[in-house]
């Protein structure tokens, strides 16, 4: 396997960096409240302490979080890794049984919560013996009926001992650092864990594009135009790899200022901030792009401090790249990114030239990466033909939390991930994203990657968000159903939706049905679409959809 020869032993050190530069930067920015790197790391230092010294917790020991994109998470999560204990990743969506199920799963000793979410599960709460503590983020234990409940507290107790001491427990590199969750599009979700090693990787791997790429043009690989900061809007989940391993893990090492919007995701909310804080980077799931970049305000923002676009989460359309330039004026470098909560984010990345030559690929394998498309057999197929693409490298998880039985079945015996995506390579080494293997409909006998008809879809004016399933058929085995989301003004009819494929795609390839919504399709945190919802096969609440 390859790996960097010279790499941090631990993300502790990574806090090291930071706690270097002092206070003379911003890191953080969440609604009026802002931390120089120096701040946030003594405040992390307090919540590895407090919850060492005053609530047991040890190397190991898990501390979830389920709550909103906040500076207490990123708190929480600093101060639980420093200490060598497991930092949980919650979905913010969950319902009250999938909470209780992840909480149970992962055997968490403390919970950080928000109001939000807390209450989703305050009736429940005596049914988690193992759960000790309860800190709350944005309350107070009075607010919501808990002032007689001792496990109770809130995040404040935390961070009562800010220090320059960082924690001395010994963490070796295979030491779990973070769980999460993965999508669970089908059946009860499975706990992905990431290492220190995996996480490194990723942020090494991370540092290596952003500093190749600057010496081909002749800048400072933190070097913005206009002479302001390098700063992040950070509209990703916490509780997704992106967020999480490529946001705050890469954002601390780097010095880049990171910008937490409040509340729900909204286009305006986010156009603010860019233009607020003059944003140089956008880098979230595709779905939070697509809403700005069609949104009907767009142009009374000034967004011209933006340089850097990357989205990652599913293929995107072509269409899509157009409309962040025309968004973002002085956009100079374009990025999709590949990778799975299995792979710890990142394992390919398409920008720049590469971008402009192949928009439809998700890039190379990044330098600790190795990416085989896989035969029925396991064994690598040749350039341009289409198969499960799997990874290998120090990304890789280890396997699922307490699940021996689907480790077995993702990683091979010797290190591959199978991703389960369907996609094929270029002679020089690309990768085509295809499809999901399980949303692949086959249709008398042909394969129809549903990818392929959506970015078609999505090219027409008025088609905002597009997906397309499988539905059984009596000799074809299945046929294609298009479901889509009617742009805000546009009229739309079944018969022009079949037209409009028709024109570039093959006649099997047509969907026989259509379905037309006003109402915004589902989609989990990482922007994927929940197909099953669209089957019939499972709800979703929309009370935070992106």
């Amino acid at each position: 396997m390859k790996v960097y020869a010279q790499r941090f032993p631990s993300l502790r050190e990574v806090v090291r960096v930071a706690q270097a530069r002092g206070d003379a930067d911003t890191f953080l920015v969440h609604g009026d409240r802002r931390w120089s790197s120096g701040e946030f790391v003594r405040e992390a230092n307090s919540v590895s302490s407090v919850l060492s010294s005053a609530f047991g917790i040890e190397h190991g020991d898990r501390v979830a979080v389920l709550s909103a994109n906040n500076p207490e998470w990123c708190l929480a999560f600093w101060g639980t890794v420093d200490l060598g204990a497991i930092l949980v990743g919650l979905n913010g969506w969950w319902k009250a049984d999938e909470i209780l199920y992840g909480l149970r799963d992962s055997g968490a000793r403390v919970l950080v919560a928000d109001r939000g979410r807390i209450t989703r599960i305050l009736d429940q709460l005596g049914e988690l013996p193992d759960l000790e503590h309860v800190f709350l983020a944005d309350c107070a234990p009075a607010d919501i009926g808990l002032q007689d409940d001792r496990r109770v507290h809130t995040f404040a107790e935390l961070l009562t001992h800010p220090s320059g001491e960082l924690p001395q427990t010994p963490i070796d590199e295979d030491d779990p650092a973070v769980i999460f969750y993965t999508s669970g599009t089908t059946g009860r979700p499975k706990g992905a864990v990431s290492t220190h090693r995996s996480m490194i990787a990723n942020l090494q791997n991370t540092l290596y594009f952003v500093v190749a790429r600057a010496l081909q043009s002749g800048t400072h690989p933190m070097a913005s135009e206009g002479g302001y900061p390098s700063a992040s809007l950070l509209a990703s989940p916490l509780f997704h790899v992106s967020g999480c391993h490529s946001g705050l893990v890469v954002g601390l090492l780097a010095g880049v200022k990171l910008v937490i919007p409040t509340g729900r995701f909204e286009p305006e909310k986010a156009m603010q901030l860019i233009e607020a804080e003059r944003i140089t980077t956008f880098s979230t799931v595709p779905t939070m792009v697509w809403r700005v970049v069609e949104h009907p305000a767009r142009h009374d923002y000034d967004l011209s401090s933006v340089q850097t676009v990357t989205y990652g989460g599913s293929p995107t359309a072509s269409e899509m790249q157009r409309r962040i330039r025309e968004t973002f004026p002085n956009v100079s470098t374009l990025g999709n990114a590949y990778g799975l909560t299995e792979s710890s984010s990142v394992a390919t990345l398409n920008a720049g030239q590469d971008m402009e030559e192949r928009p439809d690929s998700v890039g190379r394998p990044l330098p600790v990466v190795e990416i085989r498309i896989a035969g029925l057999d396991g064994g690598a197929l040749p350039a341009w033909e289409t198969g499960e693409v799997w990874i290998r490298g120090p990304i890789v998880m280890p396997g699922y939390w307490n699940r021996p039985d689907a480790t077995a079945e993702t990683i091979t015996p010797d290190g591959w991930l199978r991703t389960g995506d369907i996609g094929h390579l270029d002679e020089d080494g690309f990768l085509y994203i295809t499809d999901r293997a399980k949303d692949m409909i086959i249709r008398g006998g042909e394969n129809i990657y549903c990818v392929e008809i959506e970015n078609r879809l999505v090219e027409h004016a008025a088609v905002a968000d597009a997906a397309v399933i499988g539905v059984a058929h009596q000799t074809l085995g299945e046929e294609v159903k298009a479901v889509i989301e009617v742009a805000d003004g546009h009229e739309l009819t079944p018969d022009e939706v079949k037209q409009w494929v028709a024109e570039t795609l093959a006649d099997f390839k047509v969907p026989a049905y259509v379905e037309l919504r006003h109402e915004k399709l589902p989609r989990n945190a990482s922007g994927k679409l929940l197909k099953n919802i669209l089957r019939g096969e499972g709800e979703v609440s929309f009370a935070e959809t992106m």
